[in-house]
């Protein structure tokens, strides 16, 4: 992962406090050690992707909520990410990201924030797209769009990397 662990992990424990949670509560909601997201919290830990979209679920935040600013790369073993572009409106956040997933590899993502939707469409390589309990086939021009609310897994089939635009929105929640 490309993001450095002081600066977003003050902007986790700053979004936790602001959503009252505690740090357990927050922990056992994203399925993390508590150990590891104190760590993270302190700036002693670099954050994971799978990390990050484990927290932002629970959280009811966008990814770019938790992603220091200055970084608009995240990568792990099966994708590279590319922020192109954010916006956020009064009741939303739209994400832009060129994704770039490796041939033979499959990034499993976690259920985004309730009510958050996501659109991919393929501009080359060939793949599989796992959501809302179905696999849609994936080539260059396809376009799909399901509730990103839900697991879900990009898998890439062809032996050239399966790169696609991928645009997540997620509803602003009030915190409670």
């Amino acid at each position: 992962m490309t993001t450095t662990g002081g600066p977003t992990g003050a902007r986790i424990r700053a979004v936790r406090t602001e959503r009252g949670f505690s740090l357990s509560a927050l922990a056992a909601a994203a399925g993390v050690g508590k150990a590891t997201l104190s760590e993270l919290e302190a700036g002693r830990r670099n954050p994971t992707l799978d990390t990050l979209y484990a927290l932002a679920g629970p959280l009811g935040v966008p990814l770019a909520a938790l992603v220091e600013e200055g970084i608009d790369e995240v990568a792990d073993e099966a994708l590279t990410s590319v922020r192109l572009h954010v916006s956020t409106e009064a009741h939303r956040t739209t994400e832009v990201y060129l994704v770039r997933v490796r041939p033979g590899a499959t990034r499993r993502s976690p259920a985004h924030a309730r009510g958050a939707t996501e659109q991919l469409v393929v501009l080359a390589g060939a793949g599989e797209l796992e959501a809302e309990g179905r696999t849609v086939v994936l080539s260059p021009g396809v376009h799909h769009a399901w509730a990103a609310d839900l697991d879900h897994a990009y898998r890439c089939t062809s032996t050239d990397e399966l790169v696609a635009v991928d645009v997540i929105v997620t509803p602003i929640e009030p915190g409670p």
